[in-house]
């Protein structure tokens, strides 16, 4: 089963800042646009570094702990080197990366690493944002169609608030696990409530044979 890519969630409209932006431009652009954090990029738009709201803060802490009055620019302020992701990668790819590094956004750069979008933590939890309906819909296509190779009636597949529920008899016993697996790597699916039943049970132990009788 295929899972969303990060190009297919990221935001395109990126704000950025170069290195030479100074302190009170970085403030302004996070106030304006009320982000969190952005990348810094140089003339060939390729990722620098990351200046977050935190970053600010830690650098005015130290301005004023030590006295220094000075020009301070994104190059000075950014958290470097950046962590950052291609569009091809899954979003739970991203997801886990980002929770792995704590950070709370991602820059997105194509093969020769330039700029082409940004991955914050609500693009990657919109796949959490689906309806019931269209969750209902995939399972019934992709889990009890193709994993299991059944009809779509052959299985009564509901969903409510995320949480699957996967009721009916399936031939084998094996293909219980199987279908409750699949629904789980599913994108937006939250719980899998497990009511099937088998017709076969081909995980039992093989019967011993008989006494073996006498030449």
């Amino acid at each position: 089963m295929t899972h969303r890519t990060v190009g297919e969630v990221m935001t395109r409209d990126v704000v950025e800042a170069r290195r030479t932006t100074p302190f009170k431009e970085v403030v302004r652009l996070l106030d304006h646009h009320r982000i969190s954090g952005l990348p810094v990029i140089d003339d060939d738009d390729k990722v620098l570094g990351v200046v977050s709201g935190t970053d600010l803060v830690r650098a005015q802490a130290r301005r004023s702990g030590d006295g220094r009055v000075g020009a301070v620019t994104a190059a000075d302020l950014m958290s470097s080197p950046a962590i950052t992701v291609h569009p091809e990668q899954s979003v739970p790819d991203a997801a886990r990366l980002m929770e792995r590094r704590g950070v709370e956004r991602l820059p997105v750069v194509d093969e020769e690493d330039r700029l082409i979008g940004i991955a914050t933590r609500r693009d990657l939890l919109r796949v959490f944002l689906r309806t019931d309906e269209d969750l209902s819909r995939q399972v019934g296509e992709e889990v009890v169609g193709r994993t299991l190779g059944l009809p779509p009636d052959a299985v009564l597949v509901s969903v409510r608030d995320g949480v699957v529920t996967l009721d009916g008899r399936v031939e084998a016993r094996s293909q219980v696990p199987e279908a409750v697996r699949a629904a789980w790597r599913l994108e937006g699916v939250v719980g899998v409530v497990n009511a099937l039943t088998f017709r076969v049970d081909d995980c039992a132990a093989p019967a011993a044979s008989g006494s073996p009788g006498r030449r």
